[in-house]
């Protein structure tokens, strides 16, 4: 049994974006683990293990536009079901 079994995935667009300050606030605030934040000032990939990945969607979307969302549960998956 995982932790932390939603695979969360998505790009932010926007302006003046900074990946720094979006995975610091993420991990001081959103309880998960392999938190990945890549991009530059007008696109930024996430990608983040957790049980609430409706709050990275929440926050994310606070910053810009939200899109390529996904989000699978890993468990279903190394169970040999869709995720």
């Amino acid at each position: 049994m995982l932790d932390y079994p939603f695979d969360t995935q998505l790009l932010i667009e926007g302006e003046g974006l900074s990946e720094d300050d979006i995975h610091d606030y993420i991990q001081a605030h959103i309880p998960g683990d392999c938190l990945l934040a890549v991009g530059d000032e007008s696109l930024v990939k996430i990608h983040f293990h957790t049980n609430v990945p409706w709050a990275v969607l929440e926050y994310c979307a606070s910053l810009g536009e939200i899109h390529d969302i996904v989000v699978e549960n890993m468990e279903r998956q190394s169970n040999g079901l869709s995720g």
